[in-house]
């Protein structure tokens, strides 16, 4: 049996590799895939790739492609979703900020530094108009740290994925006040380069895998239900979450990497362009 760590974040996005895991897929090909949650996201995980610590990460496409042209010893070995995220932006209940632009020039509150929240806060502030270069940031690694920072007031707002933020708004905790999509299929499938070139068939072997149970995920009986309960959700959330969500079984071609890498260096996120070859291995 073949040990594989795997990370990803305890979010409705990642329930296929549960029941997958659950239902011994991985095991029937000689696989003990060991899957860690990560709260803290896609920072976190890129820290883990480059530490040894997962050999593969369901993690943000924007993230990990900033992560690689610094320098992460991964690739991207296929889209997981191909739909954008849709990142609510959230503010304290009683906070005095009412509208998006009443945000410019205040302080966000990322999970890490090269997180998707920092990212996307650089992508919202673009979408406004905003001075991106005044963007001022505060670390606090979960949700939790957020809420605990917006209800002191030592951060303005705070972006997280809707539909996973939408019970501390339906408890009066945030208020969103605006969406952002990400202009990008949102996550994918990252795997250390050691482990691509030692086990090219064992990891060809876990995307067959989640392939079948992602396509016909949303046959699940009762699928909304189970997401609901696992996830803290109304219903009606999850089967509009359902209803706008697709999964892939797809490499990332060189058409989407020129679309995140060209935005990010345009944000100055980046400050270079990494060929396909060195963030796309095509397996």
């Amino acid at each position: 049996m073949k040990t594989i760590k795997i990370a990803g974040v305890p979010e409705h996005f990642n329930l296929p590799w549960h029941l997958s895991i659950e239902e011994g897929d991985f095991n029937a090909n000689n696989i003990d895939l060991q899957w860690t949650d990560v709260p803290e996201g896609t920072g976190k995980m890129c820290q883990m790739l480059r530490d040894g610590e997962t050999d593969i990460a369901v993690i943000l496409t924007e993230g990990i492609v900033k992560d690689i042209v610094a320098g992460n010893p991964s690739k991207i070995v296929q889209v997981y979703v191909q739909s954008p995220l849709i990142w609510g932006i959230h503010v304290a209940a009683k906070s005095k900020y009412k509208t998006l632009s009443d945000l410019e020039n205040t302080k966000v509150a990322i999970s890490r530094l090269g997180s998707g929240s920092q990212l996307m806060a650089y992508v919202n502030a673009n979408n406004q108009g905003w001075k991106t270069d005044n963007l001022q940031f505060e670390i606090v690694n979960t949700i939790d740290g957020a809420v605990e920072a917006l209800s002191n007031g030592s951060v303005d707002y705070f972006m997280w994925e809707r539909f996973m933020t939408k019970p501390l708004v339906d408890k009066g905790i945030f208020r969103r006040i605006g969406d952002c999509p990400t202009p990008w299929a949102c996550f994918v499938i990252a795997v250390r380069d050691e482990i691509l070139e030692k086990y090219p068939e064992t990891i060809k072997n876990i995307l067959s895998s989640i392939n079948k149970t992602t396509k016909n995920f949303k046959d699940i009986p009762n699928i909304d239900k189970i997401l609901a309960g696992n996830y803290n959700q109304k219903t009606e959330d999850i089967q509009e979450w359902l209803a706008l969500t697709e999964w892939s079984e797809k490499p990332l071609t060189i058409e989407m990497l020129n679309n995140v890498q060209n935005q990010l260096f345009q944000l100055k996120i980046i400050d270079k362009k990494g060929t396909f070859d060195k963030i796309v291995k095509l397996i």
